[in-house]
């Protein structure tokens, strides 16, 4: 009982904070500044999520050929670079991901 109180209160939580947020938009003028940074915010957490799992799969720093993570993550980013195609980044990354892993065991 006790987890489902807690998954509605931070459901109330984040569901308030974002009505906040739209709410005040429209009455308030936001610095041109403060615009530019949010820009930043989706590719800023996108990468604290995803480098350390590249990095550190077991939990240890690994920069090597032998790290299947990183190698598939290497290609996803150059392939998402040169496209821009979210589905082929991804069938790229998950396809090496998938191989590397039957590969390197």
């Amino acid at each position: 009982m006790n987890l489902w109180l807690l998954l509605l209160a931070m459901g109330a939580v984040t569901f308030a904070s974002r009505i906040f947020m739209i709410a005040l938009m429209g009455r308030v003028q936001v610095p041109d500044l403060l615009v530019r940074a949010l820009k930043y915010v989706p590719p800023a957490v996108l990468s604290a999520i995803i480098a350390p799992e590249l990095l550190r799969p077991a939990g240890v720093l690994d920069v090597s050929l032998s790290n299947a993570r990183l190698l598939a993550g290497v290609a996803a980013i150059l392939v998402a670079w040169r496209t821009r195609s979210i589905l082929l980044t991804l069938a790229v990354g998950m396809g090496l991901m998938w191989i590397l892993g039957a590969v390197m065991g």
